[in-house]
């Protein structure tokens, strides 16, 4: 990849690895200040749901700015945002201010997301889409599983103020790179639509496409599937490993630790090979399905293991299917107002899952719970599968069908 493209997914790299900085931060500065698990919890539920709940919004937003501007926007006002918190901590006192600003980022955040998730298609339209993505969701991974080391290591050395300080100097870092890119770049954005009569226009047209493009629903409903599995797997994995497996602390990071080597793996056998995007989706949805099924059933530590490195490394080579499918579907005029739409039905399912198991109690019932899921993640996708090529089918008959009243004398 040329340089320039190198710093659009760093500047992505930095801006993820900020994002997951808060992530860990937030939870465990409250819960060490307040010594009370149920604070953090809310802590992370208040810092958690503006990401969910502002999706449509953002996407609406990126079809009628420039998608480059709302990340920009998206990354500066994060960095201001951080600095704003802890100004206002030493002004004030109070996390508080940690947790307002975290949440204000949480949203920021989720317009970041939509506004790449514009951008790739109109940027990279020389480069198989499937490989872009493989791309954008390694720089991504790399964020996830340094940001928390990062936000250990520099705990350990300054408090949380230094720490987010240093955050918004992560979100500084990566505008610049987007800057570099921009200014490295001759490419040409598909021109903003006009804005609309009402501002509940946009939601309509996006669950409209939902509704009506052919196969947008069948691909929402597999990834709110796929997510249900995902939600549940990490919302257990602790439990699970600790208490049904009765496994150390150690052992469970060691798994995390695994999962996050597995998904890079798989992620780079996609960027590196040509792989269809039928056999993406077919492969990454039976092994999802199948790690769960395995993590659920096992009766050993070690079983739980290889199902859940199928669960999480395979997560990311069904969103790379997922994201190339529905980029082929949705019109172009349409598809920051329809992503947003999509992201949030499609991760609807996640909190639902931790809903789920919250109600469950003893560990020896989780692992009921986990192969439950999957079981139902499994028919859902044969339902699919099978209603998919009946209508094939039938489209298939009415055309011949058609065919043959217009040439009677051709057929036969």
């Amino acid at each position: 990849m040329r340089v320039n493209y190198q710093a659009f997914f760093f500047s992505l790299f930095l801006s993820r690895l900020a994002d997951q900085v808060l992530l860990f931060l937030v939870p465990l500065v409250v819960f060490q200040t307040t010594q009370k698990a149920s604070w953090a919890g809310i802590a992370f539920f208040i810092e958690a749901l503006p990401r969910y709940l502002v999706f449509p919004i953002c996407g609406a937003l990126c079809d009628r700015v420039s998608p480059i501007k709302a990340l920009r926007i998206s990354q500066l006002y994060r960095a201001l945002a951080c600095i704003g918190g802890v100004v206002g901590f030493y002004l004030l006192g109070g996390l508080v201010w940690l947790i307002a600003l975290s949440a204000c980022c949480g949203a920021l955040t989720s317009q970041g997301l939509v506004a790449r998730e514009v951008l790739l298609p109109q940027v990279f339209k020389q480069i198989r889409f499937e490989q872009v993505l493989s791309y954008s969701q390694l720089a991504d991974q790399a964020g996830v599983v340094l940001g928390p080391l990062l936000a250990a290591l520099l705990l350990g050395w300054w408090n949380w103020e230094a720490v987010v300080v240093a955050t918004s100097l992560l979100f500084f870092a990566a505008d610049y790179a987007t800057i570099l890119w921009q200014r490295t770049s001759n490419i040409q954005l598909n021109p903003p639509e006009t804005a609309p009569a009402h501002w509940a226009l946009p939601m309509k047209t996006a669950f409209m496409h939902v509704l009506y493009l052919p196969g947008l629903k069948k691909l929402v409903a597999l990834a709110a599937a796929e997510n249900l599995v995902i939600g549940v797997t990490l919302a257990t994995s602790a439990a699970m490993v600790t208490g049904l497996h009765h496994q150390s602390g150690r052992f469970y990071a060691l798994i995390q630790t695994a999962g996050a080597v597995a998904t890079i793996v798989v992620l780079l056998v996609i960027a590196r090979t040509s792989i269809s995007r039928r056999v993406l989706g077919l492969l990454s949805f039976v092994a999802i399905f199948l790690g769960g099924l395995i993590a659920g059933a096992s009766a050993s530590s070690w079983g739980y293991v290889v199902g859940f490195l199928l669960i999480v490394g395979f997560d990311k080579m069904f969103s790379v299917y997922i994201r190339s499918a529905r980029q082929e579907i949705v019109p172009a005029k349409d598809y920051g107002k329809t992503t947003g739409v999509i992201i949030l039905l499609n991760n609807l399912t996640q909190p639902l899952a931790g809903l789920i198991v919250g109600f469950v109690s003893g560990n020896a019932q989780i692992g009921l719970v986990v192969l439950v899921i999957s079981l139902s993640m499994g028919l859902l996708g044969a339902t699919i599968t099978t209603v998919g090529v009946w209508s094939s089918r039938q489209s298939r008959a009415a055309l011949l069908a058609s065919a043959a009243d217009q040439n009677p004398d051709r057929i036969g």
